[in-house]
C-alpha cells in the first residue's frame, strides 16, 4: 500500500506541475494587455514610460520561462503571487472565496443526492413502467439544458413571477437555493442513470434472489443489499463531480452574483488578472486530485475486494 500511494503521489505531483505549466503558457498566449487593464487604461492613453514601469513592477519584462521559473518557485513556497488589481496575496483572496464555493458544491450536492437516489430506485424498481418513464424523462430533460438556460428559467419563476427567493447575492440560505437547484439538476442525471443502471445489474444477481426466498422485506433488500453494491460507480462519478461543479461554478455564481471562487475567476478573465486565473486552475486542480484520492479510499471501505486488490497490488 505504501509503494501504491507514493505512486499516486508521484503522479498527482507531475500533473499538477503539467497543469501550472500549460496555464502559464496560455495566458500568455491569450489575447489582452494586462498591463492596460491594470492600467484601466485604453490604447493610447498611457505612456510607454508608464507601461514598462509597469510591466517592470510586476516581472512582465523578463523572459517567460524566467517568469514560470519565478512563478513556479513560488508556488512550492505556497505563494502564488499578487493580484494584478488590488496587490493582495492570491491565496488569501482564494481562502476568502473558498466558503461560498463550498457551501454551493455542498448544496449542489445535496439536491443530486435528494434527486438521484430516489429517482435512481424508482427507475429500477419499476423497470419499463410510468416511474420509469419519469425518472427518465427527468434525466433527459437536465442532460439537455444548459446551466444557464435553467438558471434564467429558475430566476423567471421564483423570483420575478412567485417572489419566493432573492436574485442575487451571498448573504443567507434563501441566496443559495437557485444557485444550488441549478447547478445540482443539471449534475443529477448523469448519477440517475449510473444507479439506475447499477440497481438492475445488482438486483438480478443470484445473492438477491437468495434474500427474496429467504423472505426478507424488499425495501431492506434494496437498501442494505443491492443501494450499497450499485453505490460504488456512483463513488467512482464523484472524484469528476467535483471538476464539473467547479467548472459549472463559474457559470453559476457568475449568473446568480454569488461570491465564490467561480465569479471571482470570471473577474480575473476580464481584467487578465494572470495570478488569480492561474491560482484558481491550480487550486482546482488540487481538489480534482484529493477528491480523486478520497473516492479511491471510500471505494475500498465499501468494497473489502478493492482494499485487497490494491494491498496485492502494493
Amino acid at each position: 500500500m505504501i509503494k501504491l500511494a507514493a505512486g499516486r503521489i508521484a503522479y498527482f505531483a507531475c500533473v499538477l506541475f503539467f497543469l501550472s505549466l500549460v496555464t502559464f503558457v496560455l495566458m500568455k498566449l491569450a489575447p489582452g494587455d494586462p498591463v492596460r487593464a491594470v492600467l484601466k487604461a485604453d490604447e493610447g492613453a498611457v505612456s510607454a514610460v508608464d507601461v514598462a514601469a509597469v510591466k517592470e513592477k510586476l516581472g512582465l519584462n523578463m523572459p517567460i520561462y524566467e517568469q514560470y521559473a519565478r512563478w513556479f518557485a513560488g508556488v512550492l513556497r505556497l505563494d502564488l503571487g499578487q493580484s494584478y488589481t488590488t496587490g493582495r496575496d492570491v491565496v488569501d483572496i482564494l481562502m476568502e472565496r473558498l466558503p461560498a464555493t463550498f457551501f454551493l458544491m455542498a448544496g449542489a450536492m445535496l439536491v443530486v443526492v435528494l434527486t438521484a437516489v430516489p429517482l435512481g430506485i424508482l427507475g429500477a424498481k419499476y423497470q419499463g413502467r410510468w416511474p420509469d418513464h419519469i425518472s427518465r424523462l427527468i434525466a433527459l430533460l437536465g442532460i439537455s439544458m444548459p446551466t444557464f438556460w435553467l438558471g434564467l428559467l429558475l430566476i423567471y419563476l421564483f423570483s420575478y413571477h412567485l417572489n419566493w427567493l432573492p436574485v442575487m447575492g451571498g448573504g443567507d440560505l434563501l441566496h443559495l437555493v437557485l444557485p444550488s437547484l441549478t447547478l445540482g439538476f443539471v449534475m443529477a442525471p448523469e448519477y440517475i442513470r449510473l444507479l439506475r443502471s447499477g440497481l438492475l445489474d445488482t438486483l438480478s444477481q443470484p445473492y438477491i434472489r437468495a434474500a427474496r426466498g429467504r423472505g426478507i422485506p424488499e425495501w431492506r433488500i434494496t437498501v442494505n443489499h443491492a443501494l450499497r453494491a450499485a453505490l460504488l460507480p456512483v463513488i467512482s462519478l464523484f472524484g469528476l463531480s467535483v471538476g464539473s461543479l467547479l467548472a459549472g461554478s463559474v457559470v453559476t455564481e457568475s449568473l446568480f452574483g454569488w461570491p465564490g471562487l467561480g465569479s471571482l475567476a470570471m473577474e480575473a478573465f476580464t481584467q487578465r488578472n494572470y495570478p488569480i486565473i492561474q491560482g484558481y486552475v491550480l487550486f482546482s486542480g488540487l481538489c480534482i486530485g484529493l477528491a480523486n484520492l478520497l473516492s479511491d479510499i471510500s471505494l475500498g471501505y465499501m468494497d473489502p475486494r478493492i482494499r485487497y486488490a490494491k494491498g496485492r497490488e502494493a
